[in-house]
């Protein structure tokens, strides 16, 4: 099902760009559109894992540096028969994670410093064992694509408004400034949420099963929501969904309409049976 989404995703992606392209620059337009889409979908397989972690600044970690994290993932990937991923900490103080990647062997996991600070060593299995999740249910790649993609859609449309017709804005029809104020951005909304809330739930059921401890990913959950409002990471609306708890979006007071998270108070009912483990969360 990934697989088909994936697919979809990327051919739905090529269909808009090369009509964009007709529209604005007729057939010549579309050539360009349909060069640029394939450039896009290229990148966008092999390298959407790269883009995310370079837009949080994320350093590869060696074992000897973060031994408790190798231990952990190790531990993990033997019990679900998966390949070691790449370990990566975000150095920001607010706590989350997150797994990206193109398939199980070419995955990555990536943690931020206040993560490893704030969790025990329970709780931070629980949440390695969701990313790990993510990376057995092959949630990955499709997570990450839309990610790109919704990046390069709201990039292309600011482009287009300011260099579309000529380079003139004034000379900019109506259709064409709906197309780029409204219909662009809600486009990238949809690719976000072409990623499903349901892979949440799935990843923390999967994690829940790895690690035998329901309790320890619920009590991770409640703790990375109630502290991440405390000390909040910004974050693209185009990759906030790749976060294990939704991250503050930069400029966009409305985006809460768009999540691609089910409220936590839910993910934690589902693990344990009542919406909280120790009242943080309000």
């Amino acid at each position: 099902m990934n697989t088909f989404k994936t697919t979809l995703l990327l051919t739905g992606m090529t269909l808009i760009l090369v009509l964009a392209g007709e529209f604005y620059r007729g057939i010549n337009g579309a050539i360009f559109a349909l060069v640029l889409a394939a450039a896009m979908n290229f990148g966008s397989y092999f390298f959407s894992d790269k883009i995310a972690l370079s837009m949080y600044r994320a350093q590869p970690v060696t074992r000897e540096q973060l031994p408790r994290l190798y231990a952990v993932v190790e531990r993990l990937t033997g019990r679900a028969g998966l390949p070691m991923p790449k370990l990566y900490v975000i150095p920001t103080d607010s706590p989350n994670a997150f797994a990206t990647g193109r398939n199980p062997n070419h995955a990555s996991v990536a943690v931020t410093h206040g993560i490893l600070g704030l969790l025990n060593d329970e709780e931070l299995e629980g949440v390695l064992a969701h990313e790990l999740g993510h990376v057995r249910n092959r949630d990955i790649l499709t997570s990450s694509i839309a990610a790109t993609l919704a990046g390069a859609i709201t990039i292309l449309s600011r482009f287009a408004f300011f260099f579309g017709n000529g380079g003139d804005r004034r000379h900019n029809n109506g259709l064409t400034t709906l197309f780029i104020l409204i219909l662009a951005p809600i486009a990238a909304m949809l690719i976000q949420l072409w990623v499903s809330r349901t892979r949440e739930y799935e990843a923390d059921a999967t994690g829940a099963h790895l690690t035998g401890n329901p309790y320890a990913l619920a009590s991770a959950l409640e703790k990375i929501s109630a502290y991440s409002k405390q000390i909040p990471l910004i974050a693209s609306p185009s990759s906030a969904h790749l976060f294990i708890i939704a991250p503050l979006l930069s400029g966009q007071t409305w985006a809460s309409l768009f999540s691609t998270h089910p409220p936590v108070k839910d993910r934690i009912q589902r693990l344990i049976g009542r919406p909280s483990v120790s009242g943080l969360i309000q």
